[in-house]
């Protein structure tokens, strides 16, 4: 194939537009900002699930303790009636009198147990609910932290990708300067080789795969003439000649 030199010479100002298109894309899939959101959303969903599990026993603590007091109630409305025909003298049979006489005792035992099950219970809620509003004080503060780093990421990633439309416009400009069989080579070769489809050769060297040609090759570049596309032996890149090639 053949194209004018300075043609040639333009591929590499298209190659390096390429680079700094693939550079900007890493930055953008890249950004500091990414880890530490899914470090944020990794700790928040922690949090929340403690949270949950805090409110969660908060809740059965509250209609435990329900449950205990009104037990408590029962047993006292009772000790209360058993108390009221002690002292309203209906009961005059010794053996009635000693009956009910025992039973306010039970039922004095049992209130007694019964409220400390209540204190119990109530201790259990109040660590619920100071568990619950700790765990609803991370998730917020860890909320406004994702928040303002989602802030971050999103103006940084609006910048590269004004940057980016900018490099791609200059990119359209000069590939609409090639002559379409180059333009085509150089992409298929871009596709090929990691994106990169021409190199400078510097020094005898191709900066495509970094490596030194040999003296056969460069014979040969520098018997073919100035509009001639040479392609590196080793890489299979385009080789661009330019006053720095040591031919």
């Amino acid at each position: 194939m053949n194209a004018d030199p300075t043609d040639q010479l333009r591929l590499l100002d298209l190659q390096a537009l390429d680079i700094r298109l693939t550079q900007l894309d890493h930055r953008l899939a890249n950004l500091p900002e990414h880890t530490e959101l899914r470090e944020l959303e990794a700790e928040l969903t922690q949090q929340r699930d403690l949270l949950v599990a805090a409110r969660a026993e908060e809740g059965d603590t509250a209609r435990e303790q329900t449950k205990a007091e009104q037990d408590v109630d029962q047993v006292r409305r009772r000790a209360e009636r058993n108390q009221q025909r002690l002292d309203s003298g209906a009961v005059a049979s010794p053996k009635d009198l000693e009956s009910l006489q025992s039973e306010l005792v039970s039922l004095a035992r049992r209130q007694d147990d019964l409220e400390n099950v209540v204190l119990e219970i109530m201790e259990r809620h109040e660590a619920a609910a100071e568990r619950a509003r700790e765990a609803d004080g991370i998730v917020g503060g860890l909320e406004d932290r994702a928040a303002v780093v989602r802030e971050r990421r999103d103006a940084a990633s609006r910048e590269i990708e004004e940057e980016v439309a900018g490099v791609r416009r200059e990119r359209e400009a000069v590939a609409r300067t090639l002559p379409e069989a180059l333009l085509k080579l150089y992409d298929r070769l871009r596709g090929q080789y990691g994106g990169i489809g021409a190199a400078r050769l510097y020094r005898k060297q191709c900066e495509g795969c970094r490596l030194e040609l040999d003296v056969t090759e460069l014979n040969e570049i520098r018997r073919a003439p100035a509009d001639t596309v040479v392609r590196c032996e080793n890489c299979g890149r385009v080789l661009v000649r330019t006053a720095d090639s040591g031919l």
